[in-house]
Protein backbone atom coordinates (compact mmCIF):
# COMPACT_ATOMS: atom_id res chain seq x y z
CA UNK A 1 0.00 0.00 0.00
CA UNK A 2 1.33 3.41 -0.97
CA UNK A 3 0.25 6.32 1.18
CA UNK A 4 0.90 9.88 0.10
CA UNK A 5 2.41 12.15 2.73
CA UNK A 6 0.32 15.02 4.03
CA UNK A 7 1.50 18.34 2.74
CA UNK A 8 2.05 21.17 5.18
CA UNK A 9 -0.38 24.08 4.88
CA UNK A 10 1.27 26.97 3.10
CA UNK A 11 1.17 30.45 4.53
CA UNK A 12 -1.38 32.66 2.77
CA UNK A 13 -0.25 35.66 0.76
CA UNK A 14 -1.20 39.13 1.98
CA UNK A 15 -3.35 41.69 0.16
CA UNK A 16 -2.81 45.46 0.03
CA UNK A 17 -4.69 45.93 3.31
CA UNK A 18 -2.43 43.47 5.12
CA UNK A 19 -4.98 40.66 5.31
CA UNK A 20 -4.37 37.10 4.08
CA UNK A 21 -5.45 36.04 0.60
CA UNK A 22 -6.50 32.43 0.07
CA UNK A 23 -6.23 30.45 -3.12
CA UNK A 24 -9.41 28.65 -4.13
CA UNK A 25 -7.48 26.29 -6.40
CA UNK A 26 -9.89 24.85 -8.93
CA UNK A 27 -12.92 25.93 -6.87
CA UNK A 28 -14.84 28.79 -8.41
CA UNK A 29 -15.10 31.76 -6.01
CA UNK A 30 -18.47 32.94 -4.77
CA UNK A 31 -19.85 36.38 -5.54
CA UNK A 32 -19.06 38.99 -2.86
CA UNK A 33 -22.80 39.67 -2.66
CA UNK A 34 -23.78 36.05 -2.06
CA UNK A 35 -25.06 34.84 1.29
CA UNK A 36 -22.80 32.28 2.97
CA UNK A 37 -24.84 29.91 5.12
CA UNK A 38 -22.58 28.46 7.82
CA UNK A 39 -25.47 27.83 10.18
CA UNK A 40 -25.84 24.28 8.90
CA UNK A 41 -23.27 21.55 9.44
CA UNK A 42 -23.43 20.05 5.95
CA UNK A 43 -20.11 18.12 5.73
CA UNK A 44 -19.17 18.95 2.13
CA UNK A 45 -15.48 19.14 3.09
CA UNK A 46 -15.39 15.34 2.71
CA UNK A 47 -16.46 15.35 -0.94
CA UNK A 48 -12.93 15.69 -2.32
CA UNK A 49 -11.78 12.52 -0.60
CA UNK A 50 -14.64 10.37 -1.84
CA UNK A 51 -14.16 11.65 -5.38
CA UNK A 52 -10.60 10.32 -5.16
CA UNK A 53 -12.00 6.90 -4.28
CA UNK A 54 -13.86 6.75 -7.60
CA UNK A 55 -15.74 3.44 -7.89
CA UNK A 56 -14.25 1.75 -4.83
CA UNK A 57 -17.32 2.58 -2.73
CA UNK A 58 -19.90 1.99 -5.45
CA UNK A 59 -22.84 -0.21 -4.48
CA UNK A 60 -25.07 -1.94 -7.05
CA UNK A 61 -28.57 -2.89 -5.86
CA UNK A 62 -30.80 -5.00 -8.09
CA UNK A 63 -34.52 -4.34 -8.35
CA UNK A 64 -35.46 -7.37 -6.26
CA UNK A 65 -32.85 -6.87 -3.52
CA UNK A 66 -33.62 -5.73 0.03
CA UNK A 67 -37.40 -5.90 -0.29
CA UNK A 68 -38.30 -7.30 3.15
CA UNK A 69 -38.80 -5.29 6.33
CA UNK A 70 -36.72 -7.92 8.14
CA UNK A 71 -32.94 -8.02 8.15
CA UNK A 72 -31.90 -10.19 11.10
CA UNK A 73 -34.79 -11.54 13.22
CA UNK A 74 -32.32 -13.05 15.71
CA UNK A 75 -30.96 -9.60 16.59
CA UNK A 76 -32.52 -7.13 19.06
CA UNK A 77 -32.41 -4.55 16.27
CA UNK A 78 -34.15 -6.78 13.75
CA UNK A 79 -34.04 -4.28 10.85
CA UNK A 80 -30.23 -3.83 11.01
CA UNK A 81 -28.30 -5.68 8.31
CA UNK A 82 -25.70 -8.08 9.77
CA UNK A 83 -23.01 -6.60 7.52
CA UNK A 84 -23.67 -3.14 8.96
CA UNK A 85 -23.49 -4.41 12.53
CA UNK A 86 -20.21 -6.19 11.76
CA UNK A 87 -18.88 -3.07 10.02
CA UNK A 88 -19.70 -0.80 12.96
CA UNK A 89 -17.99 -3.14 15.41
CA UNK A 90 -14.97 -3.37 13.13
CA UNK A 91 -14.75 0.41 12.67
CA UNK A 92 -14.76 1.08 16.42
CA UNK A 93 -12.17 -1.64 16.89
CA UNK A 94 -9.91 -0.02 14.26
CA UNK A 95 -10.31 3.53 15.63
CA UNK A 96 -10.42 2.50 19.29
CA UNK A 97 -12.97 5.13 20.30
CA UNK A 98 -15.70 2.94 21.80
CA UNK A 99 -16.18 -0.46 23.40
CA UNK A 100 -18.65 -2.67 21.52
CA UNK A 101 -17.98 -6.03 23.17
CA UNK A 102 -21.00 -7.37 25.10
CA UNK A 103 -23.05 -4.38 23.89
CA UNK A 104 -26.10 -4.08 21.64
CA UNK A 105 -26.13 -1.89 18.52
CA UNK A 106 -29.29 -0.10 17.46
CA UNK A 107 -29.29 1.59 14.05
CA UNK A 108 -31.46 4.64 13.41
CA UNK A 109 -32.20 7.37 10.89
CA UNK A 110 -29.35 9.52 12.16
CA UNK A 111 -28.68 10.36 15.80
CA UNK A 112 -31.69 12.71 15.76
CA UNK A 113 -34.00 9.70 15.81
CA UNK A 114 -31.77 7.78 18.22
CA UNK A 115 -31.70 10.69 20.66
CA UNK A 116 -35.49 10.55 20.83
CA UNK A 117 -35.32 6.75 21.09
CA UNK A 118 -32.93 7.01 24.06
CA UNK A 119 -35.19 9.48 25.87
CA UNK A 120 -38.17 7.17 25.26
CA UNK A 121 -36.23 4.16 26.53
CA UNK A 122 -34.99 5.90 29.69
CA UNK A 123 -38.36 7.37 30.70
CA UNK A 124 -41.32 5.53 32.15
CA UNK A 125 -45.07 5.94 31.59
CA UNK A 126 -45.55 4.95 35.24
CA UNK A 127 -43.81 8.10 36.50
CA UNK A 128 -46.29 10.78 37.58
CA UNK A 129 -44.22 13.58 35.99
CA UNK A 130 -42.10 13.83 32.83
CA UNK A 131 -38.40 13.22 33.45
CA UNK A 132 -36.20 16.31 33.04
CA UNK A 133 -33.66 16.43 30.20
CA UNK A 134 -30.60 18.64 30.62
CA UNK A 135 -27.25 19.38 28.93
CA UNK A 136 -24.39 21.66 29.95
CA UNK A 137 -24.41 25.06 28.25
CA UNK A 138 -23.38 25.81 25.63
CA UNK A 139 -25.30 22.75 24.46
CA UNK A 140 -26.28 21.54 20.99
CA UNK A 141 -29.14 23.84 20.02
CA UNK A 142 -31.31 21.07 18.58
CA UNK A 143 -31.59 19.15 21.87
CA UNK A 144 -34.15 21.59 23.23
CA UNK A 145 -36.09 21.70 19.96
CA UNK A 146 -36.13 17.92 19.62
CA UNK A 147 -37.37 17.45 23.18
CA UNK A 148 -40.05 20.13 22.93
CA UNK A 149 -41.38 19.46 19.42
CA UNK A 150 -43.03 16.13 20.35
CA UNK A 151 -44.65 17.54 23.53
CA UNK A 152 -44.13 14.19 25.16
CA UNK A 153 -45.67 13.35 28.49
CA UNK A 154 -42.62 11.21 29.23
CA UNK A 155 -39.83 13.80 29.20
CA UNK A 156 -39.34 17.58 29.12
CA UNK A 157 -36.49 20.03 28.56
CA UNK A 158 -35.00 21.63 31.69
CA UNK A 159 -32.03 23.59 30.37
CA UNK A 160 -28.44 23.87 31.61
CA UNK A 161 -27.18 20.74 33.38
CA UNK A 162 -24.75 22.81 35.46
CA UNK A 163 -27.70 24.68 36.98
CA UNK A 164 -29.83 21.62 37.72
CA UNK A 165 -30.53 21.41 41.45
CA UNK A 166 -33.93 19.73 41.60
CA UNK A 167 -34.45 16.62 43.67
CA UNK A 168 -36.12 14.96 40.70
CA UNK A 169 -34.94 12.28 38.24
CA UNK A 170 -33.14 13.56 35.17
CA UNK A 171 -31.45 12.55 31.92
CA UNK A 172 -28.19 14.37 31.21
CA UNK A 173 -26.91 14.50 27.63
CA UNK A 174 -23.11 14.61 27.52
CA UNK A 175 -21.76 15.78 24.17
CA UNK A 176 -18.04 15.17 23.70
CA UNK A 177 -16.42 16.76 21.79
CA UNK A 178 -19.08 19.36 22.41
CA UNK A 179 -21.18 21.03 19.74
CA UNK A 180 -20.79 24.06 19.51
CA UNK A 181 -17.49 24.78 21.30
CA UNK A 182 -15.45 21.62 20.67
CA UNK A 183 -14.55 20.96 24.32
CA UNK A 184 -14.30 17.48 25.80
CA UNK A 185 -17.09 16.93 28.31
CA UNK A 186 -18.19 14.77 31.20
CA UNK A 187 -21.31 14.84 33.41
CA UNK A 188 -21.81 18.05 35.41
CA UNK A 189 -25.11 17.64 37.29
CA UNK A 190 -24.55 17.98 41.06
CA UNK A 191 -28.06 17.03 42.17
CA UNK A 192 -28.58 14.18 44.64
CA UNK A 193 -31.45 12.95 42.47
CA UNK A 194 -31.23 9.77 40.41
CA UNK A 195 -29.85 10.57 36.97
CA UNK A 196 -29.30 8.74 33.68
CA UNK A 197 -26.70 9.60 31.05
CA UNK A 198 -26.74 9.65 27.26
CA UNK A 199 -23.37 10.25 25.57
CA UNK A 200 -23.42 11.94 22.17
CA UNK A 201 -20.14 11.07 20.44
CA UNK A 202 -20.97 12.47 16.99
CA UNK A 203 -17.53 14.12 16.81
CA UNK A 204 -15.43 11.58 18.70
CA UNK A 205 -13.47 10.64 15.57
CA UNK A 206 -9.74 11.20 14.97
CA UNK A 207 -10.15 13.98 12.39
CA UNK A 208 -11.75 16.20 15.04
CA UNK A 209 -10.01 15.27 18.27
CA UNK A 210 -7.32 12.99 19.67
CA UNK A 211 -8.74 9.60 20.63
CA UNK A 212 -7.65 9.41 24.26
CA UNK A 213 -9.62 6.37 25.42
CA UNK A 214 -12.19 3.77 24.46
CA UNK A 215 -15.51 5.18 25.63
CA UNK A 216 -17.50 2.65 27.63
CA UNK A 217 -20.88 4.01 28.74
CA UNK A 218 -24.43 2.68 29.00
CA UNK A 219 -25.70 4.60 25.93
CA UNK A 220 -23.41 6.07 23.28
CA UNK A 221 -24.65 7.74 20.09
CA UNK A 222 -22.65 7.94 16.84
CA UNK A 223 -23.52 9.30 13.40
CA UNK A 224 -22.18 8.46 9.95
CA UNK A 225 -22.81 12.06 8.90
CA UNK A 226 -19.90 13.43 10.89
CA UNK A 227 -17.75 10.30 10.70
CA UNK A 228 -17.43 10.17 6.90
CA UNK A 229 -19.52 13.11 5.65
CA UNK A 230 -22.36 11.01 4.20
CA UNK A 231 -25.11 13.04 5.85
CA UNK A 232 -27.63 12.22 3.13
CA UNK A 233 -27.59 8.52 4.01
CA UNK A 234 -29.22 9.32 7.38
CA UNK A 235 -27.53 6.55 9.35
CA UNK A 236 -26.67 6.69 13.03
CA UNK A 237 -26.18 4.03 15.65
CA UNK A 238 -26.36 3.62 19.40
CA UNK A 239 -24.11 1.33 21.40
CA UNK A 240 -26.20 0.17 24.35
CA UNK A 241 -25.26 -1.89 27.40
CA UNK A 242 -28.69 -2.88 28.73
CA UNK A 243 -30.65 -5.21 26.45
CA UNK A 244 -33.99 -3.88 27.74
CA UNK A 245 -32.99 -0.32 26.86
CA UNK A 246 -31.85 -1.52 23.43
CA UNK A 247 -35.21 -3.22 22.92
CA UNK A 248 -37.11 -0.05 23.83
CA UNK A 249 -34.95 2.04 21.50
CA UNK A 250 -35.57 -0.47 18.71
CA UNK A 251 -39.30 -0.25 19.40
CA UNK A 252 -39.18 3.54 19.09
CA UNK A 253 -37.45 3.36 15.67
CA UNK A 254 -39.95 0.69 14.63
CA UNK A 255 -42.92 2.83 15.65
CA UNK A 256 -41.61 6.03 14.06
CA UNK A 257 -40.22 4.70 10.76
CA UNK A 258 -40.60 0.90 10.73
CA UNK A 259 -36.86 0.48 10.60
CA UNK A 260 -34.10 2.06 8.55
CA UNK A 261 -33.50 2.03 4.79
CA UNK A 262 -31.57 -1.06 3.73
CA UNK A 263 -30.15 0.83 0.75
CA UNK A 264 -28.53 3.30 3.16
CA UNK A 265 -27.32 0.51 5.42
CA UNK A 266 -25.75 -1.29 2.46
CA UNK A 267 -23.93 1.84 1.32
CA UNK A 268 -22.67 2.60 4.82
CA UNK A 269 -21.45 -0.97 5.33
CA UNK A 270 -19.53 -0.76 2.05
CA UNK A 271 -17.86 2.54 2.92
CA UNK A 272 -16.94 1.37 6.41
CA UNK A 273 -15.38 -1.72 4.84
CA UNK A 274 -13.28 0.39 2.48
CA UNK A 275 -12.00 2.54 5.37
CA UNK A 276 -11.19 -0.42 7.59
CA UNK A 277 -9.54 -2.37 4.78
CA UNK A 278 -7.21 0.53 4.04
CA UNK A 279 -6.10 0.73 7.68
CA UNK A 280 -5.70 -3.02 7.96
CA UNK A 281 -3.67 -3.20 4.72
CA UNK A 282 -6.24 -5.14 2.75
CA UNK A 283 -6.52 -2.57 -0.03
CA UNK A 284 -4.19 -0.63 -2.30
CA UNK A 285 -4.65 3.05 -1.44
CA UNK A 286 -2.68 5.49 -3.56
CA UNK A 287 -3.82 8.54 -1.62
CA UNK A 288 -3.80 9.38 2.09
CA UNK A 289 -5.78 7.25 4.49
CA UNK A 290 -9.24 8.63 5.20
CA UNK A 291 -8.88 10.02 8.73
CA UNK A 292 -5.42 11.39 7.98
CA UNK A 293 -6.67 13.13 4.84
CA UNK A 294 -9.67 14.86 6.39
CA UNK A 295 -7.78 15.73 9.56
CA UNK A 296 -5.21 17.54 7.40
CA UNK A 297 -8.01 19.50 5.69
CA UNK A 298 -9.50 20.52 9.04
CA UNK A 299 -6.08 21.45 10.43
CA UNK A 300 -5.40 23.67 7.43
CA UNK A 301 -8.78 25.37 7.78
CA UNK A 302 -8.28 26.04 11.47
CA UNK A 303 -4.79 27.42 10.91
CA UNK A 304 -6.07 29.79 8.23
CA UNK A 305 -8.99 30.87 10.40
CA UNK A 306 -6.68 31.66 13.30
CA UNK A 307 -4.44 33.81 11.05
CA UNK A 308 -7.46 35.91 10.03
CA UNK A 309 -8.82 36.23 13.58
CA UNK A 310 -5.46 37.24 15.02
CA UNK A 311 -5.10 40.00 12.43
CA UNK A 312 -8.58 41.50 12.41
CA UNK A 313 -8.97 41.91 16.20
CA UNK A 314 -12.76 41.56 15.92
CA UNK A 315 -13.31 37.95 17.01
CA UNK A 316 -11.73 35.40 19.29
CA UNK A 317 -11.85 31.63 19.19
CA UNK A 318 -10.65 29.12 21.78
CA UNK A 319 -7.31 27.32 21.64
CA UNK A 320 -7.39 23.62 22.45
CA UNK A 321 -4.76 21.71 24.41
CA UNK A 322 -2.73 19.00 22.73
CA UNK A 323 -3.29 15.39 23.75
CA UNK A 324 -1.89 12.01 22.84
CA UNK A 325 -4.05 10.14 20.32
CA UNK A 326 -4.05 6.35 20.66
CA UNK A 327 -5.22 6.03 17.04
CA UNK A 328 -2.48 8.09 15.37
CA UNK A 329 0.13 7.41 18.09
CA UNK A 330 1.07 11.06 18.23
CA UNK A 331 0.21 14.20 20.15
CA UNK A 332 -2.15 16.59 18.37
CA UNK A 333 -4.74 19.33 18.79
CA UNK A 334 -8.51 19.31 18.50
CA UNK A 335 -9.99 20.62 15.24
CA UNK A 336 -13.76 20.89 15.82
CA UNK A 337 -16.36 20.77 13.09
CA UNK A 338 -17.63 24.19 14.22
CA UNK A 339 -15.99 27.46 15.21
CA UNK A 340 -17.47 29.00 18.37
CA UNK A 341 -16.75 32.62 17.50
CA UNK A 342 -16.88 35.38 20.11
CA UNK A 343 -17.17 39.03 19.14
CA UNK A 344 -14.89 41.48 20.87
CA UNK A 345 -16.21 44.16 23.21
CA UNK A 346 -18.39 46.70 21.43
CA UNK A 347 -20.29 44.18 19.33
CA UNK A 348 -23.19 42.90 21.39
CA UNK A 349 -24.77 40.49 18.91
CA UNK A 350 -22.35 38.29 16.99
CA UNK A 351 -25.01 36.71 14.79
CA UNK A 352 -26.31 40.10 13.66
CA UNK A 353 -22.81 41.42 13.05
CA UNK A 354 -21.96 38.43 10.87
CA UNK A 355 -25.22 39.03 9.03
CA UNK A 356 -23.90 42.44 7.97
CA UNK A 357 -21.02 40.56 6.35
CA UNK A 358 -23.59 38.33 4.58
CA UNK A 359 -22.57 35.35 6.74
CA UNK A 360 -25.29 33.28 8.39
CA UNK A 361 -24.23 31.76 11.70
CA UNK A 362 -26.22 30.42 14.61
CA UNK A 363 -26.38 32.80 17.57
CA UNK A 364 -25.14 31.91 21.03
CA UNK A 365 -28.55 32.19 22.69
CA UNK A 366 -29.72 29.10 20.78
CA UNK A 367 -27.08 27.11 22.67
CA UNK A 368 -27.83 28.50 26.11
CA UNK A 369 -24.92 30.94 25.74
CA UNK A 370 -24.63 34.68 25.27
CA UNK A 371 -25.38 36.81 22.17
CA UNK A 372 -21.70 37.66 21.83
CA UNK A 373 -21.15 34.13 20.48
CA UNK A 374 -22.04 32.49 17.19
CA UNK A 375 -21.42 29.02 15.80
CA UNK A 376 -20.12 28.63 12.24
CA UNK A 377 -19.50 25.42 10.32
CA UNK A 378 -15.93 24.46 9.43
CA UNK A 379 -17.22 21.67 7.17
CA UNK A 380 -18.59 23.69 4.25
CA UNK A 381 -17.43 23.55 0.63
CA UNK A 382 -14.08 25.09 -0.29
CA UNK A 383 -15.77 27.98 -2.11
CA UNK A 384 -17.90 28.88 0.93
CA UNK A 385 -15.03 28.55 3.37
CA UNK A 386 -12.63 30.65 1.30
CA UNK A 387 -15.20 33.42 0.84
CA UNK A 388 -15.94 33.25 4.58
CA UNK A 389 -12.25 33.89 5.31
CA UNK A 390 -12.14 36.80 2.89
CA UNK A 391 -15.10 38.44 4.59
CA UNK A 392 -13.63 37.93 8.04
CA UNK A 393 -10.42 39.53 6.71
CA UNK A 394 -12.47 42.65 5.98
CA UNK A 395 -14.33 42.54 9.31
CA UNK A 396 -12.13 45.15 11.03
CA UNK A 397 -12.69 47.66 8.23
CA UNK A 398 -16.44 46.95 8.27
CA UNK A 399 -16.57 47.39 12.05
CA UNK A 400 -14.75 50.70 11.87
CA UNK A 401 -17.26 51.90 9.27
CA UNK A 402 -20.26 50.74 11.31
CA UNK A 403 -19.07 51.84 14.71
Amino acid sequence: MVVAKASSPSAPSVNKNGFPCFNNGSTMPLSPNSIINLDKGDPLIYESYWKKMSDECTVVIKGWDLMSYLSDPSNVCWFMLPELRDGIERLHNVVGNAVTKDKHIVVGNGTTQLFQAALYALSSPQDPHPINVVAAAPYYSEYQDEVCVVRSGLYQWDGDAAMYDKNEPYIEVVTSPNNPDGTLRGPVVKSEAKGKLVYDFAYYWPQYTPITHQADHDIMLFTFSKCTGHAGSRIGWAIVKDIEVAKKMTTFVQMSSIGVSKESQTRVAKIIGVICNSYQNFGSMESELFFKYVRRLLRERWEKLRVVIEQNNVFTVAKFPRAYCTFTNESSETYPGFAWLKCQEGIGDCESYLGKLKIIGRGGKRFGGGPEYARLSMLSSDAEFNEFLMRLSNAKRERDLMY
